[in-house]
């Protein structure tokens, strides 16, 4: 219900109702600092200062790369686009604090198809009034398959994959590359410049995970040195 239903649901409600894909993914990015706070809270791991250095790090890259795109006429950007995102950004920190602490060795294809169930628990009621007209078209059929095959199926399992293999803060981080994926996909896809304040934006995300994901060096045995 989390994951799928509000998360995911959150995100596309917001984006329909025209809140600019730039700012979603702005508010996407505080999902890893809403993370590392769940899970220093509830899971007791250690949040160190190369965390907080990274998380800040990694929020200035995504100001960088997203600013040229916000535009500032506020269009589709309203109290409920606005609430959507907010509740969609918790849902997706508190679901996978959640896997991480209740849910750690259970197999992960049936634990999939609960998730679907709890999404759908949360998605009917919003189709009540619907006229549940398609029209199809290729674009469509590819925007499903792709939702449902590569997001819902791959994405999802490899991520509840991590979040079983390591620290949820650590695996939160990953979620800084979303907007610097779809920045360079849109400068190959449809031609956007990347003006280099984006460019250095881009730096600065990659250099914020491998800070918050870097491993301590080992301190030797007392008796070996």
């Amino acid at each position: 219900m989390l994951v799928h239903g509000i998360y995911l649901g959150g995100v596309f409600w917001a984006i329909d109702r025209g809140m600019p894909a730039g700012a979603s993914a702005l508010m996407v990015g505080l999902q890893p600092v809403l993370t590392a706070l769940a899970a220093g809270w509830l899971l007791r791991e250690r949040i160190g200062p190369r965390h907080w250095a990274g998380m800040g790090v990694g929020s200035i890259g995504l100001v960088l790369i997203l600013g040229p795109k916000l535009g500032l006429d506020g269009s589709g950007i309203t109290l409920a686009t606005i609430g959507a995102m907010a509740a969609a950004v918790l849902a997706m920190s508190l679901g996978t604090v959640y896997q991480k602490r209740f849910v750690p060795v259970t197999d992960h294809v049936p634990a999939t198809v609960w998730q679907y169930v709890g999404a759908l628990v949360v998605s009917l009621p919003f189709t009540l009034g619907e006229s549940w007209s398609i029209e199809w078209s290729a674009q469509f059929i590819f925007a499903i398959a792709w939702l449902v095959l590569v997001l819902s199926i791959g994405a999802i399992l490899l991520l509840m994959y991590l979040i079983r293999a390591g620290a949820v803060a650590e695996v939160a981080s990953l979620f800084y590359l979303v907007p610097v994926a779809t920045t360079i996909e849109s400068y190959f896809l449809f031609g956007e410049r990347l003006a280099l304040i984006q460019i250095a934006g881009m730096g600065l995300v990659v250099a914020a995970i491998l800070l918050i994901r870097r491993k301590p060096a080992a301190v030797p045995p007392a008796d070996a040195v």
